[in-house]
């Protein structure tokens, strides 16, 4: 796979314009925890793997556990995840998927049972910021580094 065009130096403005995005995003309150899981799980559902995987090292050196990492990607599966981040997981699945789900009731009455109307519009203009990253990424095809060769043990 190979890099379709270098969306910074394409349009520094634009890229600019979502940067601020991620500072407010950065600077608004939302615990880091969650910050970490909506990237990582939007990332993972847009199957973006430059943000996936910039954003899994992230988490890993902000201090969360590899398993919580890992597990991400099979949320509903594990019980390691709490019920306020199952409901946030919930609904970054629901506004990643919008033409699908329509972000339904019952998402946000879960996301509603944990968080105040002020955190669910920073969590949910969260889940836009990423959605965007992975779209330039993914649409672009920007490609990740690769720390080491994998090696068969």
């Amino acid at each position: 796979m190979r890099q379709r065009l270098n969306f910074y130096t394409a349009a520094p403005d634009a890229y600019q314009a979502v940067a601020a995005l991620e500072n407010y995003v950065r600077n608004s309150g939302i615990e880091k925890r969650h910050i970490h899981l909506i990237k990582l799980r939007a990332s993972i559902i847009n199957g973006c793997s430059y943000c996936v995987d910039m954003h899994s090292k992230e988490a890993l050196s902000g201090g969360l556990p590899q398993q919580w990492i890992n597990l991400i990607s099979a949320w509903q599966e594990s019980p390691i995840y709490d019920d306020k981040e199952r409901a946030l997981l919930a609904w970054v699945d629901a506004v990643t998927n919008l033409a699908q789900t329509g972000a339904p009731d019952d998402a946000f009455q879960a996301l509603k049972a944990h968080f105040s109307e002020e955190e669910m519009t920073k969590l949910t203009v969260a889940i836009g910021v990423i959605n965007i990253w992975n779209r330039l990424c993914v649409g672009f095809r920007s490609q990740h580094p690769i720390d080491e060769p994998a090696q068969a043990a």
